[in-house]
């Protein structure tokens, strides 16, 4: 029998092969949008925003290097070039599925630092610290993903025949520690750790507003906390939610006998979760108004073929698209002064140009 002759009829892999095309185009021209627009503000980004650039990392890293090859082998009714690519195949989707959990728990726990002194304008983390959480990402990702190259645990095709991952009923008899292992560290805990620390910044935010004396007037730093966790929560919602049914199967594959899941049931979830790569630039698009004003602004043409410029990040009032909030260092009663004035400069430097600028009162 050939493990890698799909088991699925050739419309239903047509079928899937354009969606995972749609997939693939969608995660990345939105990833590639998210780190044009980061490069655009590159100078003036704080240190736990790159944070948010590794996960749009993770998430084009996976579209390029898998997707395309799901694609090919999904319309030729058959897994293309056998043992070594559905290693490779296996090893990609579970190291940029690994890097991309380690990055939002990280995350999580670097926003709930953030949050604690939502006044203080002291920066909660440095570059350097910043950057060595970035690559304790990647490293603990590389090192999942190694394990079952040397013995712990193994890389084979999924039960449909049109995907490899790990090889789960295989494992069952000599890697059962590996399952364990994978499940604690790659979604459980990871999923424990994210749910506490936005239930922590929930109710810090929950107690800052029942001790306001005035609560017709939340301030902006409130105001942006809220927005911010709210971005913060529907990304990690979206990634976890995409693999648990995924993870599930995974497990039930593992226990039960080998044909207790139709090959139509058990692709599902897999496709499920290779959706999770797109939801990050949709969920920045519609909750964050800078980004999307960034966005529309650099399909749009000003004067003489020139992309408009969009605002400086230190004239905006909004965090732009990433996860990390810093109070803002000016006096109160001269914020709105000041960035009216820089907005005027701004576009009496560039007199073609619209901004489209909001009023701080507008956030949140």
């Amino acid at each position: 029998m050939d493990i890698y002759s799909s088991k699925l009829s050739p419309a239903v892999d047509y079928g899937i092969g354009a969606f995972l095309l749609l997939i693939a185009i969608l995660s990345i021209l939105g990833n590639l949008t998210v780190l044009v627009m980061a490069y655009k503000r590159s100078n003036n980004m704080k240190p736990p925003e790159l944070l948010s650039v590794n996960l749009a990392v993770t998430d084009l890293g996976a579209a390029i290097t898998m997707y395309p090859l799901a694609v090919a082998s999904a319309w030729n009714h058959h897994w293309i070039g056998g043992d070594d690519t559905c290693v490779y195949y296996g090893l990609m989707g579970f190291f940029f599925g690994s890097a991309s959990m380690m990055t939002l728990t990280i995350m999580a726990i670097v926003r709930f630092i953030v949050s604690l002194t939502l006044q203080s304008p002291k920066e909660k983390i440095s570059k350097r610290n910043a950057k060595i959480l970035v690559a304790a990402t990647w490293l603990y990702a590389l090192l999942w993903a190694i394990f079952p190259l040397i013995g712990w645990g193994k890389y084979g095709p999924e039960s449909f025949g049109l995907s490899c991952t790990l090889a789960w009923r295989e494992m069952k008899e000599q890697s059962q520690s590996f399952i364990i292992t994978i499940f604690l560290m790659n979604l459980i805990l990871p999923a424990i750790i994210i749910t506490s620390c936005y239930s922590g910044i929930a109710l810090k935010l929950y107690v800052t507003y029942k001790t306001m004396d005035d609560r017709n007037h939340i301030p902006n730093m409130i105001k942006m906390q809220r927005r911010l966790m709210l971005i913060a929560v529907l990304i990690s919602v979206g990634f976890v939610g995409g693999w648990t049914p995924y993870g599930i199967i995974s497990l039930w594959s593992v226990y039960r006998p080998g044909d207790s899941i139709p090959p139509e049931v058990s692709m599902l979830p897999c496709l499920f979760a290779k959706t999770s790569t797109v939801y990050n630039p949709i969920i920045y698009y519609i909750f964050s108004k800078t980004f999307k004003r960034e966005v529309n602004q650099l399909g749009h043409l000003c004067g003489r073929s020139i992309f408009c410029r969009t605002s400086d990040a230190k004239n905006v009032p909004e965090t732009t698209i990433y996860l990390v909030c810093d109070a803002n260092k000016s006096k109160p009663g001269a914020e709105k002064q000041t960035l009216e004035k820089k907005r005027e400069n701004e576009t009496q430097r560039m007199p073609n140009c619209t901004f489209m600028s909001e009023s701080i009162q507008n956030i949140g």
